[in-house]
């Protein structure tokens, strides 16, 4: 594992790969990377007239790539509903949840179940996708589902007073709350699998400082201060590395066979830039009443129970 690349992937031949938020950024990586070594992957789209693009440069690169460009709007749960049972009708494997779409660090907005936009996107609707396909992943030979979480969990905390922020909201705090909630929910679905005995894993990780789409939505979205871009700039050009690279630890966590479940991955170079490898995340991830606070809101706030594993 000390220099993992894409090169170091298995073939993936036969397997069918869910990687939401698909049409940019890491989820378009990881969508061509899965694609190459034979899997065949659903790219589930917010846009389908950007996901068509996506795709299309997919196959100039990769003729032969299996793509099916599905529609999925993390904003809206009837659209994550319709979406699983859509999928359902398709398929009938599911090796391989890549729940990777999301936002980052925008003014206060509502999804159309009013929930706060990022807890929303981020982690309630692949916490609820998860759960509605969880029949398909345990009867599928060593599937795994992977949550994408960020470097911005570290320092962050679950406001459980004001879970949506509608007493205080900070843009910054609400994308750390919802990205500790990935790697919370990762870890805490990995315990319960376990205990349920399926051999389904999950796992999660963070890429290090990848200046990407995110970054420029936040900073379109926000109109963020001048600091901040400038920041942003100096961050890129001293500790930054290239999408190819942070797209490595999802990568690995995804596919690697010798890679763990319940384990938190990211870049190892002072955690922010270079090869994947384990990490420590925040201490919540080792706190099982809040796992289990955190795992019983989102059941509740979604109406989506994971029946199987209670």
């Amino acid at each position: 594992m000390s220099k993992w690349t894409q090169q170091d992937m298995p073939d993936l031949t036969g397997k069918v790969i869910i990687v939401t938020g698909a049409n940019s950024g890491l989820g378009f990586e990881s969508t061509k990377e899965l694609a190459k070594h034979g899997a065949a992957v659903v790219m589930a789209v917010r846009n389908m007239e950007k996901g068509e693009k996506a795709r299309a440069d997919i196959l100039k690169e990769i003729p032969n790539a299996k793509l099916d460009l599905m529609k999925l709007d993390n904003a809206d749960l009837s659209s994550v509903h319709a979406f699983a049972a859509a999928f359902k009708e398709r398929y009938g494997r599911l090796d391989i949840l890549l729940n990777n779409a999301g936002l980052m660090a925008i003014p206060r907005q509502e999804t159309a179940d009013g929930f706060e936009m990022q807890f929303g996107v981020n982690h309630l609707a692949h916490f609820a996708l998860t759960g509605l396909l969880l029949d398909m992943l345990t009867r599928t030979p060593g599937a795994r589902v992977h949550s994408v979480s960020s470097s911005a969990a570290f320092n962050a905390q679950i406001n459980f007073d004001d879970l949506m922020g509608e007493e205080e909201y900070s843009r910054w705090g609400a994308y750390g709350q919802s990205k500790l909630a990935n790697a919370m929910f990762a870890t805490e679905l990995n315990r319960r699998l376990k205990a349920a005995g399926y051999d389904t894993i999950a796992n999660s990780s963070h890429p290090g400082f990848v200046m990407g789409n995110l970054q420029t939505n936040s900073l379109e979205q926000s109109g963020a201060p001048f600091m901040e871009r400038v920041l942003y700039g100096l961050g890129e050009t001293i500790v930054g590395q290239d999408i190819s690279m942070g797209v490595l630890p999802q990568l690995y966590a995804s596919t690697a066979p010798d890679a763990k479940g319940g384990v938190f991955y990211g870049p190892k170079t002072f955690r922010v830039r270079g090869y994947p490898a384990e990490q420590p995340c925040n201490d919540a991830l080792n706190n099982p009443a809040l796992l289990k606070r955190l795992w019983d809101v989102s059941e509740e706030l979604t109406g989506v129970t994971f029946d199987q594993l209670d």
